[in-house]
């Protein structure tokens, strides 16, 4: 049995190549003239070729394995289209609005009690423009506390993108937003309302905030988080058991 770590098909083929380029230039042409190669051809000089060899250490690197890699010196392995890229698989994204207010109509829990209790018509009536920065603070907050919000230096656990919903959708995506956080225990939140021509989500969510008690304070965002286009809430810490 042969212990080449090439088939036979490839041992023809290697074979073939050896022949083809131990001829060299063809001397026999008509005119005489001499011939050259029309692509230049790089291949390893023997003593790559021998160090090569000598690091394989191997009784199966013979003459034809070592023509083999001078012929294919220099050629890349082309990249293989139908190879999906584990670095390119999509990430868990996390829920969106439309996602959070169908789940807040399923549970018809305590988000759905915050979204009953909240008035649009009180919102509406005090509209914001686009570009406006939204604050508010309740007096008990400390204002130290309150200028770490504004600044972007409290963490927020969660968000959701409201713009571009209906007034219903992102009511209860926001709702829902917040009793989950609650239910966890998680004191900061982000809500991206978008700012818009006439700012409507902006002015609901403006306006929602401040009719919930649990809300300390909100303010607009700083650049990094999406600037006057989205709010940073803080909320009152869940009580806990034996508090």
């Amino acid at each position: 049995m042969s212990n080449s770590l090439f088939s036979k098909e490839m041992q023809d083929q290697l074979k073939e190549l050896k022949g083809q380029l131990s001829k060299g230039r063809d001397t026999s042409a008509a005119d005489g003239d001499n011939q050259k190669p029309t692509e230049p051809v790089s291949l390893l000089t023997q003593k790559q070729v021998k160090r090569t060899v000598k690091q394989l250490d191997s009784e199966h690197v013979d003459d034809d394995k070592v023509l083999f890699m001078q012929a294919m010196h220099g050629v890349n392995q082309l990249e293989d289209k139908n190879v999906r890229s584990v670095t390119g698989a999509a990430k868990t994204s996390k829920p969106d609005a439309a996602t959070l207010s169908k789940r807040a109509a399923a549970q018809g829990s305590e988000a759905a009690e915050l979204g009953a209790a909240l008035s649009d018509m009180q919102a509406l009536l005090n509209p914001v423009a686009a570009e406006s920065i939204l604050s508010y603070k309740q007096p008990s907050l400390q204002n130290k506390v309150f200028t770490q919000l504004k600044q972007g230096k409290l963490r927020w656990y969660d968000a959701v993108d409201i713009h571009g919903c209906t007034i219903e959708e992102a009511r209860a995506a926001m709702t829902q937003l917040l009793s989950h956080a609650k239910q966890n225990n998680e004191t900061s939140v982000k809500i991206v309302h978008g700012k818009g021509s006439e700012a409507i989500l902006k002015t609901c969510v403006n306006g929602w905030l401040r009719q919930l008690p649990e809300v300390l304070a909100f303010c607009s965002a700083p650049p990094k988080d999406g600037g006057n286009g989205a709010v940073l809430v803080l909320l009152k810490k869940s009580k806990t058991e034996g508090e």
